[in-house]
């Protein structure tokens, strides 16, 4: 039996990468002759450089010491380099909401991305895959653009600070020494839709889990508008609202190109060619709901051994769909499935070879 184990990570238990892996482990115990295709899945937050880089051999992966962190500490980054030339950046390393002591909302920044991604050209980076999951901020990427040249000024010509807040006071950009986007382009990963402005926009909807109030909210949203007045783009656009309008930014500023995280993970990790030759895809994360299935890396597992017309089996520590194996039914209780993931993910492998098991006998003649 050949089997695909594709789930995403399990946020706060344990990596996409370590979840396939006990996954993988549990099934081998019962059917220990089968063949297992491990492919770690990601959606442009949490774990995509692990999962692209995993995915291709050869993949170098670079720290940065000392780069700007969310509220400006120094924090170390990592990017990972492609044997094709392509740079991996997750904003989350160097500006991630986990990184933060106390919730600043008007003077988060993504500055220390830029330092990542200009880290990753410096080394001859041709080409940039860049995940927008997890940010602390919701300065349109400025900070991140600032770091690459960009300059934005007040009324007397100097640069601002930092941050959201201060984007009502700009009045000028100054893009002569903007580095150029690499010759290969930028492609952003993101696993949400909203646009930049407005009630389902970037300060109104993610603001609040970044620690804005109602006034916060209306300043940051007063400063992405002034910003979007200066720069043009398309504010519009679905996912320009992504990382606090970072994906806007790099758009309008830099020519990158918006695109569903978990398709482009999927793609890349060539997902299509492992499916078409299963038996059983198996997937899995932390919480399988409705939401899972737009635009997350289950649904578009799922998706995929869909149209192949592959059976598919879906992990999930907890879930509103009886559909789903879950790590709590196993261990008794959310409280034990999320003490020992990696043990109750090992149960739930043995528990769907077994069934596989199970049903291969029943169809013998």
């Amino acid at each position: 039996m050949r089997v695909v184990i594709a789930p995403d990570s399990f946020k706060g238990t344990v990596t996409a990468a370590d979840a396939a892996r006990a996954l993988a482990e549990g099934w081998l115990s019962i059917r220990p002759d089968d063949h297992l295709t491990i492919r770690p899945m990601a959606d442009g937050g949490e774990g995509t450089l692990a999962a692209v880089a995993a995915a291709h051999p050869g993949t170098s992966l670079h720290r940065v010491g000392g780069c700007t962190g969310p509220d400006g500490r120094a924090v170390d980054g990592e990017y990972a380099l492609l044997p094709d030339g392509t740079a991996v950046v997750e904003l989350a390393t160097a500006s991630g909401l986990p990184l933060m002591t106390h919730p600043a909302p008007l003077t988060a920044t993504t500055r220390g991305t830029g330092e990542l991604i200009a880290a990753a050209l410096d080394r001859g980076a041709t080409r940039l895959l860049i995940g927008l999951g997890g940010s602390a901020s919701t300065d349109g990427g400025t900070g991140l653009l600032q770091a690459l040249g960009l300059r934005l000024l007040d009324t007397d010509g100097l640069p601002l600070p930092d941050g959201g807040g201060a984007l009502t006071r700009a009045r000028r950009i100054d893009r002569s020494h903007l580095r150029p986007a690499p010759p290969g382009g930028v492609q952003l990963l993101t696993d949400v839709t909203n646009p930049l402005l407005g009630p389902d926009g970037a300060a109104a909807v993610y603001g609040p889990q970044k620690g804005a109030g109602p006034e916060e909210i209306a300043r940051l949203e007063a400063g992405l508008t002034r910003l979007s007045e200066l720069v043009g783009g398309a504010p519009d656009q679905p996912g320009a609202g992504a990382a606090g309008g970072t994906a806007y930014g790099l758009a309008a500023v830099w020519g990158a190109v918006i695109t569903a995280g978990a398709a482009a993970v999927a793609d890349l990790l060539r997902l299509d060619e492992a499916v078409a030759s299963a038996d059983l895809v198996i997937t899995g994360e932390g919480r399988f709901d409705a939401t899972s299935l737009r635009g997350k890396a289950v649904g578009e597992v799922l998706a995929r051994a869909g149209r192949a017309g592959v059976p598919s089996k879906v992990v999930a520590g907890d879930s509103s769909d009886g559909s789903a194996l879950t790590l709590t039914a196993l261990a008794g209780s959310s409280h034990a499935a999320r003490t020992e993931a990696a043990h109750w993910l090992r149960q739930a492998g043995a528990r769907l070879a077994t069934a596989a098991q199970e049903s291969a006998c029943e169809a013998r003649p």
